[in-house]
């Protein structure tokens, strides 16, 4: 069987030079369903560290497109719990970075952000997720659409308009690969089967997954790249040991603390019933006063009265 390197591997260190832009463009044709889509340039993102020591758990890179679209392109290993908060820090980011001061904002950068999964966020019942901003009127429920004027040529040269509806908001696609059950329905399932599996499913049609195949076998890799890459799939094994192996001690001097506390407050609570007892026993027998009840039990004659 023809093995494939992993694709946060892949992303790292192969899929930056421009020679490989294709297997990119079959990846985003499938997810975006744009079959015109093409890669300018691969520009710098905060993943792009390339040293023995570098963070495993999260691998990125950002895109430009022919449509000057910035496509933001991560592989997430592990689970972090404020994920979505992050997402929207560095697709805001990017636009912020991207705008120089004092530019007009109808060339704002447009962001898609893409996550590739490998554990489960949230509750859901899918493995691919879309999410952007729109605008819902609150009493119709009815969308609201803007479009933007733009002038053309035609086919005599003749300058021509139309409108266009604007979409100017970051979008997110998440997928989920540890939910995605190797069912070929559609094109970009074909990718997400390779991510999941290491191998391209047989049959596969969609554009460039053959560039994939053949540009990300493991037989081609010299003997040098495939000792960085085996070093790289051990160290990413020790993190998600690491980051599991801290989570189930967390999980379990929870449990033992809660046990702990407990008890102890069970035992409170039997000392705290065990003394409102013995001062109801004390008045029932009319003998001694309520200071002199108070200094025996513990409570205050305040606490005695009220009982």
């Amino acid at each position: 069987m023809n093995r494939l390197i992993r694709f946060d591997w892949a992303i790292k260190y192969i899929l930056r030079d421009k020679a490989n832009f294709d297997v990119l463009e079959g990846f985003l044709s499938a997810l975006l369903n744009d079959d015109d889509i093409r890669i300018l340039n691969i520009l710098e993102s905060e993943g792009n560290q390339a040293e023995a020591d570098d963070k495993f758990n999260r691998v990125d890179l950002m895109i430009e497109d022919c449509d000057h679209r910035k496509i933001i392109v991560e592989i997430q290993n592990s689970k972090e719990s404020d994920y979505l908060e992050r997402l929207l820090y560095g697709a805001s980011k990017v636009i912020v970075e991207q705008q120089k001061l004092g530019e007009d904002y109808k060339n704002i950068s447009k962001v898609i952000s893409i996550s590739v999964l490998y554990f489960n966020l949230g509750m859901g019942d899918d493995y691919l997720y879309y999410g952007t901003t729109d605008f819902t009127g609150m009493n119709t429920g009815n969308p609201l659409v803007v479009r933007n004027r733009i002038e053309f040529l035609d086919e005599d040269l003749k300058r021509r308009f139309k409108f266009v509806e604007k979409h100017i908001f970051p979008e997110y696609y998440l997928i989920q690969v540890e939910r995605y059950h190797d069912e070929v329905k559609k094109a970009i399932d074909e990718w997400i089967y390779m991510f999941k599996n290491s191998e391209i499913k047989e049959g596969s049609k969609s554009r460039n997954i053959d560039k994939a195949k053949e540009k990300l076998s493991e037989l081609n890799m010299l003997p040098q790249e495939r000792a960085r890459y085996e070093r790289y799939l051990i160290n990413t094994a020790i993190e998600r040991d690491v980051v599991n192996t801290a989570k189930e001690e967390g999980e379990q001097l929870g449990l033992k603390r809660g046990r702990e506390e407990g008890e102890q407050l069970g035992l409170e609570k039997g000392r705290e019933e065990g003394r409102v007892e013995t001062v109801k026993n004390l008045l029932k027998l009319n003998v001694l006063s309520i200071e002199q009840i108070s200094q025996a039990a513990g409570l205050t004659v305040e606490e005695i009265k009220n009982l």
